[in-house]
């Protein structure tokens, strides 16, 4: 087809690719704003000492980043994203892949009311379910006087004090949040999938387990790469739970890696950007090796 050219000699094709760049270009200025110039400049802060208007390069220049790896309170940051990472991600992901499947049986009634049920959790306040837990988790709290009651311990449990059972309660909260969270996308995959492909297994004399397994499960890969990757992005960079649930008590033994970035860069006074944004470069690269490796398993192309 030739092209078409306008009074001016502009074809047809140019001026249609001239539009589409005046529409992108808001945007795309908006993200480079936004996003990118706050990335490289938070990557030279993070090569710098001192404070406000008194920042200056360290010397050595990576003096920041080799601190971190002497930071026993980093260290331990680590270590609790990760033990949270490892626990809560897994079950939370098989939870909500089970409730999918179980509300999506076309002869459940009040389907509608379950499903708000399961999602309610995401939509209350990070603030103000955390406070719920905390008061739920209190040594004189709700837990433990339904506990007291059926005898199952003879005196009350200090949850938010001992490092196992604040650890242990933060996991609780996040799987009570963030379940249902994933179950919509689930929900949304499977209503994609055919209902006479599970017929077709059903005549072929495939049980439950095997169609879930072998139909379900394959059918939902590339939702549950992303789920997952999302899950471990979202559990990387914690904060809420640690700040709100725990500050980070006791002795440090429940904080995350993001509230520690927050307590060096304005939570303690010290006002410590550098360092700061040292550590957070180092968020940056975990999630990006994570999410890379998320994607390479769930890629299925040769």
């Amino acid at each position: 087809m030739p092209k078409v050219k306008n009074r001016k000699g502009m074809t047809l094709a140019n001026k249609q690719l001239a539009a589409g760049w005046l529409f992108l270009f808001p945007a795309t200025l908006l993200i480079f704003i936004m996003n990118f110039y706050p990335i490289v400049r938070a990557f030279f802060i993070s090569l710098q000492t001192g404070k406000g208007v008194n920042m200056r390069f360290a010397d050595p220049l990576f003096n920041n980043y080799i601190r971190m790896f002497k930071d026993g309170i980093f260290s331990q940051s680590i270590k609790n994203t990760f033990l949270y990472l490892i626990i809560e991600v897994p079950i939370m992901l098989i939870l909500a892949i089970l409730l999918a499947q179980l509300l999506n049986n076309k002869d459940l009634k009040f389907k509608g009311l379950f499903r708000t049920a399961i999602f309610l959790p995401c939509a209350t306040s990070l603030v103000s379910y955390s406070i719920i837990f905390k008061s739920m988790f209190a040594t004189q709290g709700l837990v433990n006087s339904v506990l007291m009651k059926l005898g199952i311990i003879s005196e009350n449990i200090n949850f938010l004090g001992t490092p196992a059972t604040a650890k242990a309660v933060i996991i609780i909260a996040l799987i009570w949040r963030w379940t249902g969270y994933n179950m919509v996308f689930y929900l949304a995959g499977l209503q994609n999938i055919e209902y006479s492909v599970y017929e077709a297994a059903k005549i072929d004399g495939a049980t439950g387990w095997k169609t879930f397994w072998y139909i379900t499960c394959p059918l939902l890969k590339p939702t549950i790469v992303m789920t997952a990757i999302m899950s471990i992005n979202g559990t990387l960079q914690l904060f809420d739970e640690s700040v709100n649930l725990t500050s980070g008590g006791p002795a440090n033994s429940t904080i995350t890696m993001s509230h520690y970035i927050y307590n060096t860069s304005f939570g303690d006074g010290t006002g410590n950007m550098g360092y700061a944004s040292a550590m957070s470069f180092i968020v940056f690269i975990m999630v990006a090796i994570l999410a890379f490796i998320n994607l390479k398993v769930g890629d299925t192309r040769e």
